[in-house]
Protein backbone atom coordinates (compact mmCIF):
# COMPACT_ATOMS: atom_id res chain seq x y z
CA UNK A 1 0.00 0.00 0.00
CA UNK A 2 1.39 3.42 -0.71
CA UNK A 3 1.71 6.28 1.79
CA UNK A 4 -1.29 8.07 -0.15
CA UNK A 5 -3.64 4.51 0.79
CA UNK A 6 -2.30 5.22 4.26
CA UNK A 7 -3.31 8.54 4.49
CA UNK A 8 -7.01 8.44 3.11
CA UNK A 9 -7.49 5.33 5.30
CA UNK A 10 -6.34 6.59 8.47
CA UNK A 11 -7.82 10.08 8.05
CA UNK A 12 -10.99 8.54 7.60
CA UNK A 13 -10.30 7.34 11.06
CA UNK A 14 -9.85 10.50 12.67
CA UNK A 15 -12.88 11.87 10.53
CA UNK A 16 -14.84 8.86 12.41
CA UNK A 17 -13.60 10.20 15.85
CA UNK A 18 -14.75 13.61 14.84
CA UNK A 19 -18.34 13.16 13.81
CA UNK A 20 -18.51 10.49 17.03
CA UNK A 21 -17.44 13.86 19.05
CA UNK A 22 -19.98 15.87 17.08
CA UNK A 23 -22.43 13.09 18.08
CA UNK A 24 -22.13 13.25 21.41
CA UNK A 25 -22.50 17.34 21.71
CA UNK A 26 -18.44 18.05 21.22
CA UNK A 27 -16.42 20.01 18.30
CA UNK A 28 -15.88 17.95 15.49
CA UNK A 29 -12.15 17.41 15.29
CA UNK A 30 -10.53 13.82 15.31
CA UNK A 31 -7.10 12.44 15.53
CA UNK A 32 -5.33 8.64 14.68
CA UNK A 33 -1.88 7.92 15.53
CA UNK A 34 -0.20 5.26 13.40
CA UNK A 35 2.96 3.56 13.43
CA UNK A 36 4.39 1.37 11.12
CA UNK A 37 1.19 1.33 8.92
CA UNK A 38 -0.85 0.24 11.88
CA UNK A 39 -3.08 2.92 14.11
CA UNK A 40 -2.29 3.05 17.85
CA UNK A 41 -4.65 5.22 19.11
CA UNK A 42 -7.96 7.17 18.01
CA UNK A 43 -9.09 10.32 19.72
CA UNK A 44 -11.58 13.03 19.42
CA UNK A 45 -11.89 16.66 21.31
CA UNK A 46 -13.85 16.12 24.10
CA UNK A 47 -13.37 19.56 25.66
CA UNK A 48 -17.82 20.05 25.39
CA UNK A 49 -18.19 16.77 27.16
CA UNK A 50 -15.82 16.10 29.84
CA UNK A 51 -15.37 19.84 30.63
CA UNK A 52 -11.74 19.31 30.24
CA UNK A 53 -9.57 22.38 29.52
CA UNK A 54 -6.64 20.40 27.02
CA UNK A 55 -8.68 17.44 25.71
CA UNK A 56 -8.66 18.48 21.83
CA UNK A 57 -8.49 15.56 19.55
CA UNK A 58 -4.81 15.25 19.27
CA UNK A 59 -4.41 15.38 23.15
CA UNK A 60 -7.18 12.57 23.80
CA UNK A 61 -5.39 10.10 21.22
CA UNK A 62 -1.59 10.77 22.67
CA UNK A 63 -3.28 9.85 25.95
CA UNK A 64 -5.19 7.06 24.39
CA UNK A 65 -2.19 5.82 23.07
CA UNK A 66 -0.52 5.16 26.63
CA UNK A 67 3.33 5.58 27.10
CA UNK A 68 5.09 4.66 24.29
CA UNK A 69 9.10 4.97 23.72
CA UNK A 70 11.06 7.96 21.75
CA UNK A 71 11.73 5.48 18.97
CA UNK A 72 7.92 4.54 18.39
CA UNK A 73 7.04 8.73 18.66
CA UNK A 74 10.26 8.63 15.21
CA UNK A 75 8.28 6.62 13.37
CA UNK A 76 4.38 7.95 13.88
CA UNK A 77 2.60 9.84 11.89
CA UNK A 78 -0.06 12.43 13.47
CA UNK A 79 -3.71 12.38 11.61
CA UNK A 80 -5.91 15.33 12.18
CA UNK A 81 -9.37 16.47 10.69
CA UNK A 82 -8.10 19.95 11.31
CA UNK A 83 -4.96 21.69 11.34
CA UNK A 84 -2.94 21.43 14.50
CA UNK A 85 -3.62 24.34 17.43
CA UNK A 86 -0.13 25.51 19.01
CA UNK A 87 -0.91 23.14 22.65
CA UNK A 88 -1.02 20.06 20.18
CA UNK A 89 1.79 21.06 17.43
CA UNK A 90 3.99 21.23 21.26
CA UNK A 91 2.97 17.76 22.24
CA UNK A 92 3.47 16.88 18.66
CA UNK A 93 7.19 18.46 18.83
CA UNK A 94 7.76 16.93 22.48
CA UNK A 95 7.51 13.44 21.80
CA UNK A 96 9.03 13.90 18.36
CA UNK A 97 6.32 13.17 15.77
CA UNK A 98 7.79 13.54 12.68
CA UNK A 99 4.96 13.70 10.40
CA UNK A 100 1.60 15.26 11.09
CA UNK A 101 -1.30 14.86 7.85
CA UNK A 102 -4.33 17.09 8.15
CA UNK A 103 -7.27 16.90 7.04
CA UNK A 104 -8.40 20.58 6.57
CA UNK A 105 -6.62 23.98 7.29
CA UNK A 106 -9.15 26.46 5.53
CA UNK A 107 -11.24 26.71 8.30
CA UNK A 108 -8.21 27.10 10.96
CA UNK A 109 -4.73 27.51 10.48
CA UNK A 110 -2.94 26.20 13.32
CA UNK A 111 0.54 25.90 14.01
CA UNK A 112 1.79 24.68 10.59
CA UNK A 113 4.67 26.73 10.61
CA UNK A 114 6.35 26.08 13.45
CA UNK A 115 5.84 22.18 13.17
CA UNK A 116 7.62 22.89 9.69
CA UNK A 117 10.29 24.74 11.18
CA UNK A 118 11.26 22.10 13.52
CA UNK A 119 11.77 19.66 10.76
CA UNK A 120 8.01 18.03 10.67
CA UNK A 121 6.40 16.91 7.63
CA UNK A 122 3.18 18.80 7.35
CA UNK A 123 0.80 17.05 4.83
CA UNK A 124 -2.47 19.06 3.74
CA UNK A 125 -5.50 16.31 2.22
CA UNK A 126 -7.84 19.32 2.02
CA UNK A 127 -10.50 17.45 2.94
CA UNK A 128 -14.28 18.77 2.11
CA UNK A 129 -15.51 16.57 4.10
CA UNK A 130 -13.59 17.89 7.32
CA UNK A 131 -13.83 21.77 6.20
CA UNK A 132 -17.57 20.95 5.61
CA UNK A 133 -17.76 19.58 9.83
CA UNK A 134 -15.84 22.29 10.85
CA UNK A 135 -17.88 25.11 8.83
CA UNK A 136 -20.91 23.81 10.22
CA UNK A 137 -20.26 23.63 13.56
CA UNK A 138 -18.86 26.58 13.53
CA UNK A 139 -21.94 28.13 12.10
CA UNK A 140 -24.27 26.51 14.49
CA UNK A 141 -22.11 27.13 17.79
CA UNK A 142 -19.52 30.09 17.37
CA UNK A 143 -18.93 31.16 21.40
CA UNK A 144 -17.85 27.48 21.86
CA UNK A 145 -15.21 27.28 19.21
CA UNK A 146 -14.02 30.45 19.76
CA UNK A 147 -13.35 29.09 23.49
CA UNK A 148 -11.71 26.44 21.69
CA UNK A 149 -9.25 28.01 19.77
CA UNK A 150 -8.75 30.96 22.90
CA UNK A 151 -10.52 33.69 21.63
Amino acid sequence: MVKQDFDNRFLDAAIEEARAGLAEGGIPIGAALAVDGEIVATGRNRRVQWGSVIRHGEMDCLENAGRLSASTYAKATMYTSLSPCPMCSGAILLYGIPRVVLGENRTFMGAEEELRSRGVEVVNLDSAVCSDLMREFIGAHPDVWDEDIGR
